[in-house]
């Protein structure tokens, strides 16, 4: 959702491969989303939009809680990712599902909706409040907002002397979302940002997905997720695609985690959400 030339440059990318790492960063997320959805109050029959729904995943869960007589209204400024989603909407066999290609911010849409909710959107906007208050007009009376974000800012926390790789790829992954012009703090900011486009204060939580077992998919997303942030890493000069060595990474993060002791924590995410005025 970032085509006005203001926004912070979309650090991961546009590929297929991005595509599928977002499909696995939505099943390692996929419980904090869901917990976030029921304490927010999303609910069968409600009409909701979902903002920046890339591949669909969102959009998909947001389907099993609205129901058949509910309905989910998908926007994305990427319209080529916006047909994988409605691909994988029709082979889950959900038909209360619309995708839109576009920027929420800007579309004319209706002012129907009983929620607005978003993930991983507003660390790209220029002005995250502004966006919330514009996205607010499209809610009844005793609408729900509710946005998920990073907290990237805070991620430096799981440096340790005996991790020196995942020091080395903290540090790299955070210098090029800083250079992208991305919210590093966004998840922190949500409060903020919510008073400031004239929301009622927001209910906060704090999560964040993590792991040891040789098998704990998070190896395979974090090592997916620097093969998205490559390119702008070559493009900004922080690092070359053979010093990350892509192919090898996931094994290397994995094989530090057993040598040290040390689980992996993904980047935490912070959720937010309050219910407009009846």
């Amino acid at each position: 959702m970032n085509n006005q030339s203001r926004d912070a440059e979309y650090t991961m990318g546009r590929s297929e491969e991005e595509t599928e790492r977002l499909i696995e960063q939505s099943q390692l997320y996929d419980d904090v989303t869901r917990r976030f959805f029921l304490r927010s109050g999303i609910a069968k029959g409600m009409k909701v939009l979902d903002v920046g729904s890339g591949a669909g995943d969102v959009a998909l869960t947001l389907a099993e809680f609205v129901g058949p007589k509910g309905q989910v209204v998908g926007v994305d400024v990427n319209p080529d990712i916006l047909k994988t989603a409605g691909e994988r909407a029709d082979a889950a066999g959900f038909s209360n599902v619309e995708f839109i290609a576009g920027d929420a911010r800007t579309l004319e849409l209706p002012n129907d909706f009983d929620a607005v909710v978003g993930r991983l959107v507003l660390l790209y906007m220029a002005d995250p409040a502004e966006t919330l208050r514009r996205l607010a007009t499209h809610l009844c009376g005793g609408g729900i907002v509710a946005f998920q974000d990073t907290e990237l800012a805070l991620y430096r926390t799981i440096t340790h002397p005996d991790t020196p790789l995942i020091n080395q790829l903290v540090e790299w992954g955070l210098t090029v979302f800083e250079r992208s012009g991305a919210h590093l703090n966004m998840g922190m900011e949500l409060y903020r940002v919510f008073v400031d486009a004239g929301l009622p204060e927001p209910t906060l939580h704090f999560e964040a997905p993590m792991g040891g077992p040789e098998d704990w998919p998070g190896f395979e997303y974090l090592a997916n997720s620097f093969r998205s942030l490559v390119p702008l890493m070559e493009a900004y000069g922080i690092a070359t695609a053979e010093e990350v060595d892509i192919d090898t990474l996931a094994d290397r993060i994995q094989a530090e985690v057993t040598t040290s002791k040390r689980p992996l924590l993904l980047p935490p995410h912070i959720t937010a959400y309050t219910t407009l005025a009846s």
